[in-house]
């Protein structure tokens, strides 16, 4: 990085690493097994959970690390309340159609909050990394950075919602408020755009678990954004089960209400 300084800068290398092993799986034809929570799960989320989590120990050996891929470590949260989340392939559904939108997510966790996170999208060539303390960048693939931060809204907002999971309630939300475009994406990417002011608003009203969530949320609130719940407390982590309620991330001058469709969970 050529500005700015992030707590987990040591990881961009092997990010970038963890990157070219998905790009050579997804180049070609690949086994595809189905999990006991009925998610698919291909050899890419395996061979990069095998090269991030070992990296992770050997840098951080004293932060706890909670990975998708590995239900050992779905354990109870250590006191201190610090912990790595990691989703090796996040879009696995995206990777599958080969449509280019899946995300390498790590986020450092600390009190509930993703301080840090880098998310990187290898076919698109297009990675996000936030800091609260320092802001958030996207990085180029000569290893420039540019910052990044969410836009003020105006009258009309663009709203990007998941191509995989678009839900009745999410299409009530975009009618009922002040949305003029609707852009679709898969995976964490929709955090990063709304960071990167390429959009407005992610209203999220469909499950998702916390290693989805928390890179691009890190990189969200370093660049000015927030993720909100539908009773308008902040998303935080170490929940049981690692389970998250709907909600909404945006910019903060984004102004939304809540369709009486939505069931909050």
């Amino acid at each position: 990085m050529t500005e700015g300084h992030t707590k987990i800068d040591d990881l961009t290398a092997v990010t970038l690493k963890a990157g070219e092993i998905a790009m050579a799986i997804y180049a070609r034809d690949h086994d595809v097994a189905i999990k006991q929570d009925n998610s698919p799960v291909t050899e890419a989320d395996l061979a990069v959970d095998n090269l991030l989590f070992p990296v992770l120990r050997e840098l951080y050996p004293d932060i706890a690390i909670v990975t998708e891929e590995r239900a050992a470590t779905h354990g109870a949260i250590p006191p201190d309340g610090t912990f790595f989340l990691v989703d090796p392939i996040d879009g696995t559904k995206e990777f599958i159609k080969k449509t280019g939108e899946f995300t390498i997510n790590i986020a450092l966790v600390e009190n509930g909050i993703p301080t840090a996170g880098i998310v990187y999208a290898p076919a698109i060539g297009r990675m996000f990394v936030g800091d609260l303390s320092s802001g958030a960048y996207e990085i180029d693939s000569a290893g420039n950075s540019r910052k990044i931060e969410v836009r003020t809204c105006g009258d009309d907002m663009t709203a990007i919602a998941s191509r995989s999971h678009l839900t009745k309630e999410t299409e009530d939300f975009i009618s009922q408020n002040k949305i003029s475009d609707c852009v679709n994406a898969g995976s964490s990417l929709k955090f990063c755009l709304v960071a990167a002011g390429e959009a407005d608003i992610y209203p999220r009203f469909g499950p998702t678990m916390e290693w989805d969530t928390a890179a691009g949320h890190a990189v969200l609130l370093a660049a000015g954004g927030q993720v909100l719940t539908c009773d308008g407390s902040p998303l935080s982590y170490g929940k049981t089960q690692f389970r998250n309620p709907y909600f909404i991330a945006a910019s903060p001058t984004a102004h939304y209400s809540i369709p009486t469709t939505v069931q909050a969970t």
